[in-house]
């Protein structure tokens, strides 16, 4: 390697050890030359500016996933599935540093994400051996993206085995389901608190400028001045800025799941309960789009809090045994919930912004079949009719 390419080089992996660990808005040039052990001076004969070296960043990481989709080619459709999940799962725990990094692209930049679902989507279709269908992707890729993120960056116990069961095979064989049970009865909002005090303002002041600006675009005066308070009346209540973001966070995590549990509604059976929580939480989502915002920035801001958020959910799950209502055989009961979360946060992204309540519920029919019996329908290289839910 000649000089200017290991310089170069060494610019590039200083910044990527800097980036998957911190905010990109709070990594300095300076910064990262330090690193690097290079002057400040010479980061300019490579990169225009730390966006363009970012930007670099994400277009070798997305040309690396591309290069390791592109040699899955089997006759059998099987194979080729379960090479194309062995490949996800296998990348991420390879490259924890570059997915890090990724996922503030996706979450910076519109057009990194859909290159990325583009990516992903003709992977599938490849293995699969016909075009994948919304819900078809919405069940698949998000329950194994979410697990191989989840394995590599916060060291959750995923079984890859499990998660190539549970996308050929389906969580719950033999289950049933009535859409009329799904989806009866009307879904009433959390109460709205009267006269809660400061407190209470400030959580709505800030949730509101959060989820709007971004963490670092907010600033405590902003806060409290929506809130109609003093800057002392924060200090009041909270040490930090900090503090009181992580206080929102978790208040997010409780309110999601305090909306699911109080219109749940009785008598389902365990895969219909799942579907009404996927439908509740997309729809919990729909009408507080600025909840997404704030717990997706805190994957890099507070980083601990949110393993917390989806480690309340986790217990949630665990509270009523996927064993016992009829998972799988052969399935690790932990793997199938963070599959089950994963698919739960794409469709709660999706809807969020985009779908209207028709194409939701048409959605979550769909996931509900897949859930009965995964792609294994769709396996055959001939196969030309999947569902495009």
């Amino acid at each position: 390697m000649d000089e200017r390419n290991d310089t170069r080089t060494r610019l590039i992996s200083s910044a990527t050890s800097l980036f998957s660990r911190k905010w990109y808005g709070i990594v300095s040039v300076a910064e990262i030359c330090r690193e690097a052990g290079l002057s400040n001076g010479v980061f300019y004969r490579y990169f225009t500016d730390k966006l363009e070296l970012f930007r670099s960043i994400l277009d070798t990481t997305h040309e690396m996933i591309a290069s390791a989709i592109g040699v899955i080619d089997d006759d059998d459709g099987r194979k080729r599935l379960e090479r194309f999940v062995d490949v996800l799962i296998r990348f991420s725990a390879e490259h924890p540093d570059l997915i890090a990094v990724f996922r503030e692209g996706q979450y910076r930049f519109v057009d990194c994400e859909n290159r990325l679902e583009e990516l992903y989507e003709r992977g599938l279709g490849k293995a699969l051996g016909h075009e994948v269908g919304i819900a078809e992707n919405t069940f698949a890729l998000g329950g194994i993206r979410f697990c191989a993120i989840r394995a590599a960056l916060e060291g959750v116990a995923i079984d890859p085995d499990s998660v190539f069961a549970i996308v050929e095979r389906g969580l719950f064989p033999g289950s049933t389901f009535s859409p009329d049970l799904v989806f009866a009865g009307p879904v009433r909002p959390l109460p709205i608190g009267v006269d809660e005090g400061s407190r209470q303002d400030l959580f709505r002041a800030g949730k509101r400028l959060f989820g709007e600006k971004g963490y670092f675009e907010t600033n405590i005066h902003e806060i409290t001045d929506a809130a109609g308070l003093s800057v002392g009346a924060f200090y009041t209540h909270f040490a930090s800025k900090d503090e009181f973001y992580a206080e929102l966070i978790r208040r997010a995590g409780s309110d999601i799941r305090r909306f699911i549990s109080s219109n749940l509604g009785q008598g389902l059976n365990r895969l219909e309960r799942e579907m009404r929580g996927m439908w509740l939480f997309s729809l919990y989502l729909q009408s507080d789009r600025n909840c997404y915002n704030i717990v997706r920035e805190a994957e890099f801001v507070l980083p601990a809090e949110v393993i917390a958020y989806y480690g309340s959910f986790v217990e949630g799950y665990r509270k009523h045994s996927l064993v016992a209502d009829g998972l799988a055989a052969g399935i690790d009961e932990g793997t199938a919930i963070e599959f089950l979360l994963g698919v739960n946060h794409y469709l709660g992204i999706q809807s969020a912004f985009t779908d209207t309540y028709g194409n939701l519920r048409a959605k979550v029919e769909s996931l509900g079949r897949y859930l009965q019996s995964g792609l294994s329908p769709f396996l055959g290289p001939e196969t030309n009719d999947s569902p495009k839910g």
